[in-house]
C-alpha cells in the first residue's frame, strides 16, 4: 500500500472515530441533488460549458460524506477533446456548534475514457487528494466563513516531479434581499506556487474569484418549488469573467 493510500485512509479512519462516537438517536441524513448549469467554473476557472452535476450524500451527527460529479453536454473539456468526466469524494468532520470544519477529498477529472480510476501511485494517479480546513464565525449577523484547501497528495506535481502544495483560499458571505438568497465569494490562491493544477503561472498571491450568487425558489406547488440561481464571477488573475444561470432538482 503506497503513501497516497495510507495517509487518506488514516484521516478518513480519524473522521470515522468521531462518527462512530455519535449518540445513535441522532438522525441520519440522505442528500440528493441534481445540478443544470450553463457552464462550470471552478475556483474562478473555466472548465467547461453546460454541465449536469449530481450530489448523493450522507451524514450522522457532524460527519458527512459527499459524493459529487459533473459531465458535460458537448463532450469536449477546457484542455483537449475528450469528454469532460469528474468524481469528487469528500469525507467532513463539523466540529459541534465551534464552527470548525475539516475536510479531505479526493478530487478526479481525468475525463471520459482515461479510466485507471483505481490508480493511487504518486507520479501516476489522476487523483488529487485535497485537505480542508473551514471556519464559520459564530455571529447571526456577520456568518462570515473561511477555508483553506491544500492538494497535499496526488497530481499537484511541480515541473520537477515534486508536490506542488497548491492551496486556494476562500471567503464567503450568505445575506438575503426581500426573498432572494444572496452569497458574495472572494477566493485567491495564497503563495507562489508554480504552474500547478490551475494551470497559470502564479508568482505569488493571485485573487482568481470575486463572484455574487443569488438563489431564489420557483414554487410550483404548494410542496414543491425549483430552485433557481445566477451567479456573476470575475477571475482577476485571469483578467476574465462569466454569467453562469442554474437548476437545482432535489426531493
Amino acid at each position: 500500500m503506497n503513501r497516497v493510500k495510507v495517509t487518506v485512509i488514516g484521516v478518513i479512519a480519524a473522521l470515522a472515530v468521531n462518527f462512530m462516537g455519535v449518540d445513535k438517536v441522532q438522525a441520519q441524513e440522505f442528500k440528493i441533488q441534481g445540478d443544470l448549469i450553463s457552464s462550470y467554473v471552478w475556483r474562478g476557472f473555466y472548465q467547461t460549458g453546460v454541465s449536469f452535476q449530481p450530489t448523493l450524500g450522507f451524514g450522522i451527527g457532524g460527519f458527512a460524506l459527499t459524493a459529487w460529479g459533473s459531465t458535460d453536454f458537448d463532450g469536449t473539456s477546457s484542455s483537449d477533446g475528450e469528454a469532460a468526466k469528474e468524481i469528487d469524494l469528500t469525507a467532513a468532520y463539523t466540529f459541534g456548534d465551534s464552527g470548525l470544519t475539516l475536510s479531505v477529498a479526493s478530487l478526479w477529472w481525468a475525463g471520459q475514457g482515461s479510466n485507471k480510476y483505481f490508480n493511487f501511485k504518486s507520479h501516476e494517479t489522476a487523483h488529487h487528494f485535497e485537505a480542508g480546513l473551514a471556519y464559520t464565525l459564530p455571529l447571526e449577523k456577520f456568518p462570515l466563513s473561511i477555508a483553506w484547501y491544500t492538494m497535499f497528495a496526488g497530481a499537484d506535481k511541480n515541473e520537477k516531479g515534486e508536490q506542488n502544495y497548491s492551496s486556494y483560499v476562500e471567503l464567503n458571505y450568505p445575506f438575503s434581499i426581500k426573498s432572494v438568497d444572496l452569497n458574495a465569494t472572494c477566493g485567491f490562491l495564497p503563495y507562489e506556487a508554480g504552474v500547478g493544477v490551475y494551470g497559470v503561472p502564479n508568482s505569488g498571491f493571485a485573487v482568481t474569484n470575486l463572484a455574487l450568487k443569488a438563489t431564489k425558489d420557483i414554487k410550483v406547488t404548494d410542496k414543491f418549488a425549483i430552485p433557481i440561481f445566477a451567479q456573476a464571477i470575475w477571475n482577476p488573475r485571469m483578467e476574465d469573467a462569466h454569467l453562469v444561470f442554474g437548476i437545482t432538482l432535489k426531493p
